[in-house]
């Protein structure tokens, strides 16, 4: 007899659920894999930086930009930045390569071969030029097809090509304080904008760099070469690196935030002084920092706040090239005695949450100096708190008052010979000293505006912000700056 088939079990409510899971997972994945396909179409992200191969150069010699880039080609254009922008040359389309970016390129440079080279020609002016790069595409194939623009930038520093031919004044660009504030890469010489929060110690200039140009020299640029005065240029390094150039010139200046300096520089540019050359500081937090240049003027060290971290503090066989403060103890070496005022006794006006209600004027002490020449400045007067000439950062000397005028009392490195024509009020930021071993709380400071000689003369304002006098057109700042670059340059 043959037995009944079993009869056929209904699906039960658990194999059902696992039965809509599957299928829901095979949509999962058919949904994925077209979507999958539908990204393969979208384009990859469009970019273009890159730098120049080093910081300066000089008529005649080779000039070469290296440049990573997602686009099949870019352009680049190069204009000289002074009384006017100057287009000098600009590229057709230049092929487009991506390269990595090592992971020490803040440190120790990007390594990306030259993409562009380029012979100056002799005819170029000295000055600072802006490189551009620009890059263009259509977007995605198939979807996302717009048109799309990217643009990067660098900069290199023109020296002449017959040093003092054209002009005895020499401007030296604060190149050293551009590379110490980017942070491309990750990393700079501060926290604040760092991966992290945290603070390099070494910088290189071979990467993508940043540039503050725009911010003090420039507008300092502007007026001089509108109003007849000649300037050739240099770089921070070129003060290290090629210091026979100095003897071409009467004047060197510095303007705007000159903060980062290495120990031959201080050296050169004190020697040119002692022989009789004159230097102007339309400057401040000038000369604040040592670094040391290596790799040929390729980067630059300095360990600041952990100085005790400098394998130079390890090694306890003198202190001179600790990279700190150059005003710090085991340094021994104030930038005063170069500057005729320093940080130490300087601090902020108007920035970092200090003195935020300040005037942003010089008060004038000794008003029949030749610096006041011309202007009918008289004593106790105020100028330039329209532009806020005294800003940001600003450099001062200790100082007492002797029947109500200010006088050094030299203790800090001033030099004997130096005189105090301006004074206004400034104080660091608590934040900013107290790693200092040395520092006395509750200090306040001043921007000095003053000059000395020993050999030749040194001016200094004592602030990074003199130049938005210049900017603005006040007729004080404008009269003490040409009394200055006249007598000075002669």
């Amino acid at each position: 007899m043959q037995h009944p088939r079993p009869a056929r079990k209904k699906p039960g409510f658990a194999s059902a659920a696992l039965i809509l899971s599957l299928c829901s997972g095979l949509a999962l994945l058919t949904i994925s894999a077209a979507r999958a396909a539908e990204m393969s179409d979208e384009p990859r992200p469009l970019f273009v930086e890159g730098y120049a191969g080093r910081p300066s150069y000089a008529p005649g010699e080779e000039l070469t930009l290296h440049v990573s880039s997602s686009a099949a080609t870019f352009s680049v254009e190069i204009a000289r930045i002074g009384g006017r922008r100057e287009t000098n040359w600009s590229s057709g389309p230049v092929p487009g390569r991506e390269h990595p970016t090592p992971q020490n390129a803040s440190s120790h440079g990007c390594r990306w071969p030259a993409a562009v080279s380029l012979k100056i020609p002799t005819d170029w002016r000295s000055g600072y030029y802006h490189v551009t790069f620009r890059a263009r595409d259509g977007g995605g194939s198939f979807i996302h097809r717009n048109t799309r623009t990217a643009e990067g930038s660098c900069y290199f520093v023109l020296r002449a090509a017959e040093p003092g031919r054209n002009s005895k004044i020499l401007l030296q660009l604060s190149t050293h304080t551009y590379n110490a504030y980017n942070n491309w890469g990750g990393f700079s010489l501060y926290g604040f904008n760092g991966r992290s929060g945290n603070q390099g110690h070494r910088v290189s200039f071979e990467r993508p760099p940043s540039s503050q140009f725009g911010t003090w020299e420039q507008p300092f640029v502007e007026w001089a070469e509108r109003n007849g005065f000649v300037l050739d240029y240099a770089a921070n390094g070129d003060l290290e690196s090629r210091p026979e150039m100095l003897k071409s010139y009467r004047l060197v200046l510095s303007v705007g935030h000159d903060e980062y300096w290495s120990g031959p520089m201080r050296d050169n540019l004190e020697h040119f002084i002692g022989a009789g050359g004159n230097v102007a500081f339309f400057s401040g937090n000038t000369c604040c920092w040592q670094v040391r240049n290596e790799d040929g003027g390729q980067a630059l060290t300095c360990w600041k706040q952990n100085a005790q971290s400098d394998p130079v503090y390890g090694e306890r066989q003198g202190y001179s090239a600790l990279s700190s403060l150059w005003s710090h103890h085991l340094v021994n070496r104030p930038e005063n005695q170069l500057t005729g005022v320093g940080f130490l006794w300087g601090g902020y006006h108007r920035s970092h949450g200090q003195l935020m209600d300040g005037s942003g004027a010089f008060t004038v002490h000794r008003p029949e100096h030749w610096i006041f020449e011309g202007t009918g400045l008289k004593r106790g007067d105020a100028f330039g708190g329209k532009d806020t000439i005294v800003g940001y950062e600003c450099d001062g000397c200790e100082l007492t008052w002797n029947e109500g005028l200010p006088v050094p009392t030299y203790r800090d490195g001033t030099p004997k010979s130096f005189t105090i024509l301006g004074t206004a009020p400034a104080q660091w930021h608590p934040d900013d000293c107290q790693w200092y071993d040395q520092w006395e709380n509750g200090r306040k400071g001043n921007a000095v505006l003053g000059v000395y000689t020993r050999g030749g003369t040194v001016f200094t304002c004592g602030s990074t912000d003199w130049s938005h006098g210049l900017r603005g057109g006040d007729a004080a700042v404008d009269r003490i700056t040409r009394n200055v670059l006249k007598r000075l340059s002669q």
